[in-house]
């Protein structure tokens, strides 16, 4: 059995790590898979591998892993349609390397449809964009809409309350007038059999 190690990181380990888990990326695995792998092949815990992806190496292969991503679902799309996937071109290590000090995916890691795929979600993204920027501003617009019925109908509310509270005046005094003529109709019956 071997020993963990647990000393420092070299390029060579980098750029196995990277490799790996973009090879992962493209063919639809998990990282954690990946980070097993390489912890296998460098003897280091897969915990290792993955806080050294994810606090250093990560960083440098960003365009590297939005590419892998777009290759996995150029894959997806690709077995959906039930054609042969076309082979995914590994890239060597100098390609990686290179990878890792550009902003812009290396040729050699690309086939047509990831390309492809790649920019439709580029175009579709932006048409995303450009859908949730309209629909923002219908709903402000909605919004703003909304806020001026609700002070409208609060103005109704307050006006509809002093005039319900005038007519309940009105009621009340209307009802003192009717039962003081019943009181007064009574008296004068009253009055009038007690003379008959």
């Amino acid at each position: 059995m071997s020993t963990i190690r647990q000393d420092a990181w070299n390029d060579e380990e980098d750029l196995l790590l990277a490799e790996t888990v973009l090879r992962h990326i493209r063919e639809g695995s998990t990282q954690l898979k990946a980070f097993q792998e390489v912890g296998k092949k460098l003897s280091r815990t897969s915990a290792a591998c993955g806080f050294r992806w994810n606090s250093l190496v990560r960083k440098q292969y960003e365009t590297a892993i939005l590419l892998a991503k777009q290759q996995r679902k150029a894959l997806a799309k690709q077995k959906k349609t039930e054609k042969k996937p076309k082979p995914i071109v590994e890239p060597s290590q100098s390609d990686v390397s290179q990878q890792k000090n550009e902003t812009t995916p290396s040729l050699a890691t690309l086939d047509l449809s990831s390309v492809i795929a790649y920019l439709e979600s580029v175009k579709e993204s932006g048409k995303l964009i450009e859908q949730l920027q309209s629909e923002n501003e219908r709903l402000k617009k909605d919004l703003e809409d909304l806020r001026q019925r609700e002070s409208q109908v609060e103005e109704d509310y307050v006006a509809l309350k002093a005039k319900y509270t005038d007519i309940e005046k009105e009621y009340q005094t209307l009802l003192s007038m009717m039962d003081k003529a019943r009181q007064l109709a009574q008296s004068n019956l009253e009055k009038e059999t007690s003379k008959s």
